[in-house]
């Protein structure tokens, strides 16, 4: 007769200690492991470190820089990643670009550091095999994002090739670029990736607080 209690009294047990070890597992889901939580925020940081020059561009002022025009150009006023305008007359020679099925033009203004990237106008059309036009040569006015050349690192090596066209002016030895149409605000993918990345980095730090409290 007592056989039955003694079973019945190991599969209590059993059952007890299933249950404390599936707590233990469901407390674990909820949590991580502060070398991982580290981990995590140390990317989430990186991230947005690479991408904070472009955001701050996102958040700075609409209201653009005026640079001045020919013979008048306001170089006090140069400040990289802002936006600005600027006048000014087309260098003889210039750089294209193919983007997405785009074409788009570097052309510089004569005596001066500013080299703009624009589309290109009707007359600047470039069949694929043969030599690039010269710029449309009419003075023009641009608005857009200026940036000092050390912080355009993918137009390097065409702004190398613009200042030894000899067209150029730098200005305490170097150039300027001014992205046509790119406006502050406008990139709202930008805006949605950075808070996402916020709140993956804000989260991973909650538990690595809550794991260090179990700890």
């Amino acid at each position: 007769m007592t056989e039955p209690q003694t079973k019945s009294a190991v599969e209590v047990e059993r059952e007890r200690r299933i249950a404390e070890l599936e707590a233990r597992m469901s407390r674990r889901r909820v949590g991580v492991r502060p070398v991982a939580a580290v981990m995590a925020i140390a990317v989430g940081v990186a991230l947005l470190a690479m991408q904070w020059k472009d955001l701050s561009y996102f958040l700075s002022t609409r209201v653009p820089l005026t640079l001045g025009a020919e013979g008048a150009y306001r170089f006090e006023a140069l400040v990289s990643n802002r936006y600005a305008q600027v006048h000014g007359v087309p260098t003889v020679r210039g750089a294209y670009e193919r983007v997405d099925g785009g074409l788009y033009v570097l052309v510089g203004l004569r005596d001066s550091p500013f080299v703009v990237r624009r589309e290109a106008l009707p007359g600047e059309q470039w069949p694929e095999g043969r030599p690039p036009p010269q710029p449309d040569q009419r003075p023009f006015a641009v608005r857009g994002r200026l940036l000092a050349q050390e912080d355009a690192p993918r137009y390097r090596d065409a702004l190398a090739l613009m200042k030894q066209m000899g067209e150029l002016q730098p200005h305490e030895g170097r150039l300027w670029l001014l992205v046509e149409g790119e406006r502050p605000g406008a990139d709202r993918g930008l805006m949605l990736v950075s808070l996402a990345l916020v709140s993956f980095v804000v989260l991973n730090a909650m538990l690595l607080v809550r794991g260090l409290k179990r700890r």
